[in-house]
């Protein structure tokens, strides 16, 4: 695995709503280094998600325009100069010990976009919901069909350089943002690549698949993003 020379800056960008009893685990995790810098963006949380955040070493800065994208979005506005950046969930599902292998092929200089790909990867039973699974498998082979790309997963734990990042254009303020961003990398004919992650049982419960009406919401979206930019 390539390692990052002392000047490679990599930060990692965290959305959260509501999660303080993960995020401290999550931000302990962060191997450092690599990662020099590490941007939680609140979204409108009614916990105590900033204090812990903050206790445990990251920047804070809040978000109040609900969705995943617009957390995003104002992270990018926010983080300042870095080479690499990796997303990565508040929840404590992901396993951020393993970001070196994220960042590996970037670092190699074989990949702009990097994805950690859950379906490749151990999952701990339950982690996934059946309505994620295959949610997952029907925006993928949408994709195969329109871009003539296979991935295999939508997984948000991801790592991409920051130049290529700049060259998408990211506009999406909710549950289209990972999608877009795969669709936006093909078509722009830049390299991505899937690693394995393992994936576990979230800490506390989801905003998305939780709920019936958010899991219908994510997959109506993430839909109406592949047949947008296919057809674009």
């Amino acid at each position: 695995m390539a390692t990052p020379s002392s000047t490679t800056r990599v930060s990692v960008l965290i959305p959260a709503l509501d999660e303080e009893d993960a995020i401290g685990a999550v931000i302990d995790e962060i191997p450092r280094p690599p990662v020099t810098d590490i941007l939680v963006v609140d979204n409108g949380s009614s916990d105590r998600t900033v204090e812990v955040a903050r206790a445990h070493g990251a920047r804070v800065v809040r978000e109040e325009r609900r969705g995943y994208g617009s957390a995003c979005l104002r992270g990018l506005a926010e983080i300042g100069d870095t080479d690499i950046l990796v997303f990565l969930d508040g929840d404590h599902s992901d396993y951020p010990e393993e970001l070196p292998s994220l960042i590996g092929p970037i670092i190699a200089g074989e990949a702009d976009l990097v994805i950690g790909s859950r379906a490749l990867g151990e999952k701990e039973p339950g982690s996934l919901t059946p309505q994620q699974v295959y949610g997952n498998r029907l925006a993928c082979l949408l994709m195969r069909l329109f871009l003539g790309h296979r991935y295999t997963d939508l997984g948000p734990f991801r790592a991409i350089r920051w130049d290529a990042l700049q060259r998408l254009d990211m506009m999406d303020t909710n549950y289209g943002w990972t999608v877009e961003m795969q669709i936006k990398v093909v078509r722009r004919g830049l390299r991505v690549v899937e690693v394995p992650v393992r994936y576990r049982r979230r800490i506390g419960r989801s905003k998305i698949s939780g709920t019936v009406s958010g899991t219908i919401k994510a997959g109506f979206k993430i839909i109406l993003t592949i047949l947008r930019y296919a057809l674009w």
